[in-house]
């Protein structure tokens, strides 16, 4: 994913909230993503860990 792509997040116990990629940093154990959602227009990170399923929180939109 990379800067302006839709996506979908998914926060603590509720639905998969739409959103877009502000901004992409790379590291070892995965990627985090800056993302405007409707409650955050400047931003928020989520963190994708690499290898384990459970820690993908950020998707493109479909």
């Amino acid at each position: 994913m990379n800067v302006n792509d839709r996506v979908t997040v998914k926060t603590d116990g509720g639905p998969r909230r739409p959103g877009v990629v502000l901004a992409v940093e790379q590291f070892n154990e995965g990627t985090m993503y800056l993302v405007s959602l409707e409650d955050y227009p400047l931003g928020i990170w989520f963190f994708n860990e690499l290898g384990h399923p459970d820690g993908i929180f950020v998707e493109s939109q479909e």
